[in-house]
């Protein structure tokens, strides 16, 4: 049996009156999703626990099968392991955002969502700001910054604040003034960057701030198969899903092109993904586009993300299983809503579909939130999908 989760990251959304009170998820044109429906189970799944934050860091744990209560140490530390940043037990990693402040408002949490290649050359001129000098530049925006001490800090993700007043969401706790001090610390530097100074001669957003947030200690997670017997792979253009492969002990597939925007490498992602399927029982591939879409509050763009999730990574992947000639089946979902109207994450259940080989249908016809509310497998906890997906 081989197994694939096909995740889009953010797709559940809410009703809006624009879309005449339906979902994006209702509203795009998703025939392959809806056929997978059609086949197959739905249910909503409980990804992210009571009393949790609705990450894409919970909520993917929960997915992968490993309940956050247990495994969660927060977000920063996952991105390291995929960074290659290796943590003692005394470090303290922390996510570190070029985002656009405008007279003390949250403009953009991404800066535009400023190349890697920009990003590079403004870590280069704040590395000494940073303690030890441990600041890694990542993947567009997101940065890494790992301290020996400072964790103890109420630190608020800046996608949670768009529009709002920075001020009010400042770090807070024991160790809050060494943290804003290291933000403010690079504020000059970035005031006059040659890569922002370009940015606004052309019209983009700069990254005129760094925001500090998603901190932890490196977490101790089991072997993904030494819980199910399986060996299994993860591609994502992300490195916190990266991060989570590499602590649950999977293979790790780099993609060139693999962008987390609409632009991605659909087609290296599903090539990959089929190919990895090949040598190893179950591949994990995540689409980070509809998330993105839902953070910038971009209708056009969150339809549009789907409705390519659909085409370019459902029917290429469902049609290569088929083709294979062997037994399969297939998870999909979202990892958690990124309703248009508030631009961040909500804790509600996400609808999903389980379909193939032993799986009895029940009677939906398509794939949406609706559907998933009336569908067979009723509400259940994230953390027992891979189960479901993979036990007979």
């Amino acid at each position: 049996m081989k197994f694939a989760v096909l995740l889009g990251d953010g797709m559940a959304d809410h009703p809006l009156p624009e879309l005449g009170g339906r979902t994006p998820l209702q509203a795009a044109r998703t025939p392959h999703m809806d056929r997978l429906a059609a086949s197959g189970r739905l249910g909503l799944a409980a990804t992210v626990p009571a009393g949790m934050p609705p990450g894409s860091d919970v909520a993917n744990l929960s997915v992968m099968g490993y309940d956050p209560h247990l495994y969660y140490s927060g977000r920063a530390p996952l991105e390291a392991a995929a960074m290659g940043v290796s943590l003692d037990g005394d470090d303290v990693a922390f996510r570190c955002n070029f985002v656009t402040v405008d007279r003390g408002i949250m403009m953009d949490y991404s800066a535009g969502h400023i190349t890697s290649e920009e990003g590079q050359e403004i870590i280069a001129d704040l590395k000494h700001l940073a303690p030890g000098e441990r600041l890694y530049a990542g993947v567009s925006y997101r940065n890494l910054l790992v301290m020996k001490a400072g964790a103890q800090a109420d630190c608020t993700p800046p996608h949670d604040i768009m529009d709002q007043p920075i001020d009010r969401h400042l770090p807070k706790g024991k160790d809050a003034d060494l943290i804003i001090s290291i933000m403010q610390s690079a504020n000059p530097i970035l005031a006059d960057h040659p890569v922002n100074r370009r940015r606004v001669e052309q019209g983009r957003r700069p990254a005129n701030m760094i925001w500090l947030w998603g901190q932890g200690k490196a977490p101790t997670i089991p072997a993904f198969r030494e819980l199910y017997g399986l060996q299994g792979a993860v591609i994502s253009a992300v490195d916190l899903l990266k991060g989570i492969g590499i602590y649950a002990g999977m293979e790790v597939i780099d993609v060139p092109g693999a962008t987390g925007n609409v632009d991605t490498n659909y087609q290296g992602k599903v090539e990959a993904a089929l190919e990895a399927l090949r040598h190893l029982d179950l591949v994990y591939l995540h689409i980070e586009a509809p998330d993105e879409a839902g953070h910038s509050g971009d209708l056009k763009a969150k339809i549009q993300a789907i409705e390519l999730f659909d085409e370019k990574v459902v029917r290429p992947v469902v049609e290569g299983l088929k083709a294979s000639g062997q037994p399969w089946r297939v998870l999909l979902m979202p990892d958690h809503p990124t309703p248009l109207e508030i631009r961040t994450h909500t804790a509600e259940p996400v609808p999903f579909v389980l379909a193939g080989e032993g799986i009895e249908p029940d009677e939906a016809c398509r794939y949406d939130e609706q559907a998933a509310r009336e569908g067979g497998f009723g509400l259940v906890k994230g953390p027992e999908l891979m189960g479901m997906l993979v036990k007979s």
